[in-house]
């Protein structure tokens, strides 16, 4: 692993703060920059659309009054075809806005005679031309800028579209119904147009929105690109179908908010030009249609990237003279502590009786060099008192071991103990909380006849306990063994014995019984020890009533009686210590007597080997990882009966 010095860290965290101070107060000021700009944009979008707008509607109220005047004058008067074309020329010459006008009859609503009666005049190159519209190839009777103004009875103005077969470019059209009065009733006669180069509109959105910040464009009532940077979108795109073959709802709901006459300040992320933009728009009310001026990403915030990179190279070149600033300082600063560093490393190694160098210096690293010539001191003689501790403390490790297998040899531990003994079986186990303990158990036979079982749980733990159980295991071992004792009697002796010279104040308690394993008598006592489990053949375990009895080694008046008992064949014994039911979790909860009934009751007809081991497998599963608190004995014995 690279390990790095106190001036690399010092140079770590300054730059680090600093660079961190710097990118925040860069990263504010961009932010607000960016707003700020978005801001003006929007009030400068604003002011240029509603020009824009203001420009083409003036124009158009003025266009929209001379099909109107001309509408007014037919309604009321028979023109004749070449007056009707020269007032419409004169229009023409004095509304250079106006690309083209038509007045177009209903069939045989001129003369009488004519099917088709429509002349048109308008602009090619700089002279008026005049054509005459209608045919079986231009049968106007059927287009929109004829039949709607027909149909609704009012002006309006028509969607963008192609003139083929008129002008021949693409245009928008204002058309005005005029009626005459046949037979006293007020019939549909004709319509009379004014026409509107699609160029000219872009001629006048061009002058006003500078190309270098970005562009225009117009969509009809239905979405319809009318004018567009791309040409090809003009009249055969919509902001729908843009939106439907990128798949992007975003612009499809810009789209819809424009055809009906929304306004707005928006960005998209993904459009048609395959960049982030900016749009703002707004509607044109005599058309109908709306307006967008479109500010690219890229072009609205390069001033602002420009002075970033400005920023970030300033930022760059000071905290590249910071990081050699703050080298050559804490270089300064912390050559002495290398020196010590290296010193030390020694003395780590064992090398005790290395000189540290000495220094005359006053500050921090003066103190703590003096600091290491006293631990190098304080150390040696730390090193020499752990090498006798370390000695003395593997020397009663090992007599604990010792004191261990010595305590151990003390409990039976061969099953089953008594093979040729068919009337009952036995078993048992300990284990210890430390390396000696103060549990204890102990059976054997008094004759051919009787056994005699103990189960017991010194005060405390450790050595003094373990020397304790000894004593009292003997004493039990010595007076159990006469023949005709009654268990009363047994503890009797064992706690007068005890309570001589025990000024430490220990005290056991203790089971025992005789059994009569011939007739299934079962002769017990029991002093201040936890009840035995009684596990019939058939039915649910139950507590075994025991008659009271004071601890062993606490009063030397203290007595103890003897219940009696006859066990049936196949009913077990199961005698414990309380590190059985007071074992603790992690959540300090106790294992619990209800807990020790339940696993009985749930192997009741194991062998007692396998009772014995389930009970300590739901002990270890209760506690868990939490470590084993006192010591665990358990002893288990079954009456067979005669066999």
């Amino acid at each position: 692993m690279i390990k790095h010095g106190l001036a690399f860290k010092l140079t770590r965290v300054i730059l680090s703060c600093t660079a961190f101070i710097f990118l925040a107060a860069f990263g504010y000021t961009y932010l607000y920059s960016r707003d700020q700009l978005l801001r003006d944009t929007q009030i400068n979008a604003a002011n240029l659309t509603l020009a824009a707008v203001n420009k083409i509607e003036t124009t158009l109220n003025g266009i929209e009054k001379v099909p109107t005047y001309v509408a007014r004058s037919l309604a009321t008067q028979n023109l004749e075809d070449l007056p009707l074309q020269r007032e419409m020329e004169n229009f023409l010459s004095t509304n250079p806005e106006i690309f083209g006008s038509a007045v177009a009859f209903e069939p045989y609503a001129f003369d009488g005679k004519t099917l088709y009666y429509a002349p048109y005049i308008f602009r090619e190159r700089n002279t008026l031309k005049r054509i005459a519209l209608g045919s079986s190839q231009y049968d106007y009777f059927h287009l929109d800028w004829y039949q709607i103004p027909r149909e609704l009875g009012r002006a309006v103005w028509s969607e963008p579209y192609f003139d083929e077969g008129g002008g021949n470019i693409p245009m928008a059209t204002y058309s005005v119904p005029f009626y005459r009065y046949v037979d006293n009733r007020r019939t549909f006669t004709g319509v009379v147009t004014a026409d509107i180069s699609l160029d000219w509109l872009l001629d006048i959105v061009a002058k006003l929105i500078p190309e270098q910040t970005g562009y225009a464009f117009l969509v009809s009532r239905n979405g319809v690109f009318v004018i567009h940077p791309n040409k090809h979108y003009i009249l055969r795109e919509s902001v729908f179908s843009i939106a439907e073959a990128l798949d992007n709802p975003e612009l499809r709901r810009i789209g819809r908010h424009m055809t009906r006459g929304g306004e707005g300040f928006v960005s998209i992320t993904r459009n048609y030009a395959s960049q982030k933009i900016w749009i703002y728009y707004a509607p044109l009310p005599s058309l109908g249609w709306s307006m967008g001026i479109v500010f690219p990403d890229e072009i609205l915030f390069a001033e602002i990237q420009r002075l970033n990179r400005v920023k970030l190279a300033i930022g760059a070149a000071g905290l590249s003279v910071l990081f050699f600033a703050i080298i050559f300082i804490s270089g300064n600063v912390t050559r002495p502590l290398r020196v010590l560093a290296e010193t030390t490393k020694e003395i780590s190694r064992g090398n005790l009786d290395l000189d540290i160098p000495p220094t005359a210096s006053q500050d921090e690293v003066g103190e703590l060099t003096r600091s290491f010539r006293d631990m190098q001191t304080a150390l040696k003689d730390y090193i020499s008192d752990l090498a006798e501790t370390t000695a003395a403390k593997e020397r009663i490790e090992s007599e604990l071991k010792i004191a261990h297998t010595i305590q151990m040899s003390f409990l039976p531990k061969k099953f089953p103990p008594f093979p040729e003994k068919q009337e009952f079986e036995i078993f048992a186990a300990l284990e210890p909380a430390r390396e000696v303990g103060g549990d204890l158990y102990d059976f054997f036979l008094i004759d051919n006849e009787h056994l005699f079982f103990s189960i017991g749980d010194v005060s405390g733990k450790g050595v003094p306990a373990a020397l304790f159980m000894a004593v009292t295991k003997t004493l039990i071992k010595g007076i159990g063994s006469s023949q005709g004792i009654q268990p009363s009697e047994i503890l009797n002796a064992v706690n007068a014995e005890l309570c001589i010279d025990n000024e430490s104040c220990m005290f056991v308690t203790l089971f025992c019984g005789i059994l009569n394993f011939r007739t299934g008598d079962l002769r017990f006592t029991n002093a201040g020890h936890n009840p035995p489990v009684l596990v019939p053949a058939e039915g649910a375990p139950r507590w075994l009533e025991v008659p009271p009895g004071l601890i062993l080694g606490i009063m030397e008046d203290a007595s103890y009686d003897t219940s009696l008992m006859t066990l049936k064949p196949g009913e077990t014994l199961l005698l414990y210590t309380d590190g059985i039911t007071e074992a603790m979790n992690e959540e300090k909860q106790l294992f619990s007597d209800a807990a020790l009934l339940e696993t009985v009751s749930s192997c009741q007809s194991s062998t007692l080997e396998e009772l014995i081991s389930s009970v300590l497998t739901s002990v270890r599963h209760f506690v868990g990882q939490e470590p084993q608190s006192d010591d665990i004995t358990i002893l288990a014995f079954r009456y067979r009966g005669r066999p």
